[in-house]
């Protein structure tokens, strides 16, 4: 069998052609790898934060069936600081609007409050045994171990204390 005969031209076309070809699906097969990887990449890197499933109220007690969770890419998040953990939130406080499907910041919710601002509180005060009660209002909210104002109701004279768990105010020295 004989070959035909191609000119220079003929076979620098021809062989070009197919380079051009096997460089395209090359390309192409890499910017397929390219898409797989970094899907994988992205997917491998994405967080799941508790986010509120409905609008919670500033002052409102977070429940179990308030919180559901979404994947967040890193990106999205920034350097801000998010509570990672759903049994950070059960039994605390809204300080602040939470929103549904956002992120919750770690500042905005605290301990809920054993004494209500305006509240009459029982004003304990100790010092070298002695132990002296009196009655106050409480100028401030605070939860057990928060240091507040207190209006005494007899002198109107305000001291600070730190509330305790059972709702009194230990007033603390120097007040």
């Amino acid at each position: 069998m004989k070959w035909p005969r191609l000119s220079r031209r003929a076979c620098a076309s021809s062989g070009g052609s197919m380079l051009k070809r096997v460089g395209l699906i090359m390309r192409g097969l890499a910017a397929v790898l390219l898409v797989l990887a970094s899907a994988r990449l992205a997917a491998a890197e994405e967080k799941r934060l508790p986010v509120p499933a409905v609008s919670i109220r500033a002052g409102e007690l977070i429940r179990d069936d308030m919180i559901t969770e979404r994947a967040f890419a890193p990106s999205l998040l920034g350097v801000a600081m998010f509570i990672e953990g759903r049994q950070v939130l059960i039994g605390r406080m809204a300080r602040r609007a939470l929103l549904p499907g956002q992120p919750i910041p770690t500042n905005s919710v605290e301990d809920p409050w054993t004494v209500a601002r305006g509240a009459m509180v029982k004003v304990v005060v100790e010092d070298s045994g002695l132990s002296i009660v009196t009655y106050g209002s409480a100028m401030q909210s605070g939860a057990a171990g928060a240091l507040i104002p207190v209006r005494n109701t007899d002198t109107g004279v305000i001291i600070r204390g730190i509330v305790q768990p059972d709702g009194t105010v230990k007033v603390v020295d120097g007040s």
